[in-house]
């Protein structure tokens, strides 16, 4: 059933929005989601933020969390009476046969996923867990990239700045007092750390172990399947953080150790004082522009820098079709544009209801992207533009 469901697309499968909620975020309203939706599983929850896009990875979102929630479903047969299945059970059954030999021998699962996420203000000062920390609670760490798509910014929220990592000279005993404090109100770690203003069409790069507090422009993030997490900063736009958002993924036994919890921190990263030319990111051409112009499309690097996820931003030129061929499998979410992709139509919404399927968001196999997919654009006026995520990729620049 699988296999038949990968030949009717050609090697691309179509993916539902999987939308997700955030009790401890405010939605900045910029994502499509209508706006009678975004409370749509229940004010309790919080308001939906982000949308996950190829994730084969379950929401750690506490107790509450619905037992699918983050999960992409493929949707295939009849359009007027389509059906579903897991993507996470298609990348199981067919394994090889979609993501291609060598991360299928790896990884024996897709390794990464992708998410807008989107705030009306900033997130906490936080980091995600290094590999050994990570592994003592039995998950995985999670590097990720950021890039901030003009087509989703058209406003930057209240607090378009991002802190990143730490003021070179300052000391662990500094940070632990800032956990110490986490009951007084305003730990007041940010002021041990740095604001970059954030600038749409560029992005930035955020291994494990950096401290982070992500402005509100609305995010593209490729990222590690893992939603591991520790939040540093107690109190956000006057709104108390709760601790367990600091131990979620701290083994309970180190809970109340600062001394660990701080042992998270990668110092010399944290503390480089060209930490932005380390990671910041400037969109970087794959080919020649001018090659690219002649054959009618624009592609840029977006993320890279990484050895674990990368990303491309796809601009295919009113009028002109293209072949575009990658040496592995990845995932696309279409911003802006008509057109067709493949067998597929493709389409950017203007605004999409909760559990409203739509023809924006996609999965390539490894044998699909290797043979190269076709792209039509027939708007006489309008660009296709598409964001495309990879897991390890061998052509993505290291720097």
């Amino acid at each position: 059933m699988t296999r038949a469901i990968l030949d009717a697309g050609e090697g691309i499968l179509r993916l539902a929005p999987a939308w997700v909620p955030r009790a401890f975020c405010i939605p900045g309203r910029r994502i499509k989601l209508h706006p009678d939706d975004y409370y749509a599983f229940g004010a309790s929850r919080g308001g939906i933020d982000e949308r996950w896009l190829s994730s084969t990875t379950k929401a750690d979102n506490g107790p509450l969390t619905t037992p699918d929630e983050g999960l992409s479903y493929v949707v295939h047969g009849d359009s007027r009476d389509p059906k579903r299945v897991l993507f996470r059970d298609m990348v199981q059954e067919l394994g090889a046969a979609l993501l291609g030999d060598v991360l299928w021998d790896t990884y024996h699962t897709w390794p990464m996923y992708s998410k807008f996420f989107d705030n009306q203000g900033p997130l906490p000062h936080h980091l995600h867990q290094m590999p050994e920390h990570a592994a003592a609670v039995g998950a995985e760490s999670k590097p990720e990239g950021y890039f901030f798509p003009v087509q989703m910014n058209n406003h930057g929220g209240t607090f378009p700045y991002t802190f990143f990592g730490l003021e070179p000279g300052t000391t662990k005993e500094q940070v632990r007092r800032c956990l110490a404090d986490w009951e007084k109100g305003d730990n007041h770690i940010t002021e041990l750390s740095r604001a970059y203003r954030l600038r749409p069409g560029t992005g930035w790069y955020v291994p494990a172990g950096l401290l982070h507090a992500p402005g509100s422009l609305c995010t593209y993030e490729p990222q590690w399947a893992s939603d591991v997490f520790a939040m540093f900063q107690s109190l956000v736009s006057d709104v108390p953080i709760g601790r367990d958002l600091l131990v979620k993924d701290v083994p309970n036994d180190k809970k109340d150790d600062l001394d660990y919890i701080v042992s998270m921190v990668d110092w010399p990263m944290n503390t480089n004082p060209d930490l932005a030319k380390a990671h910041f990111r400037s969109p970087r051409p794959v080919y020649p522009v001018e090659e690219m112009a002649e054959a009618g499309y624009s592609e840029m690097w977006v993320v890279y820098g990484s050895a674990f996820v990368s990303a491309k931003e796809l601009t295919v030129l009113p009028g002109r079709e293209v072949v575009v061929r990658d040496p592995g499998p990845y995932g696309l979410i279409v911003l802006q544009g008509h057109g067709t992709l493949g067998p597929w139509p493709i389409e950017a919404p203007a605004i999409i209801r909760f559990g409203q399927l739509t023809h924006d968001e996609f999965f390539v196999s490894h044998a699909a992207a290797s043979e190269g997919v076709l792209v039509r654009n027939p708007s006489t006026t309008d660009p296709i533009v598409m964001l495309k995520h990879f897991g390890p990729s061998p052509e993505a620049p290291m720097i």
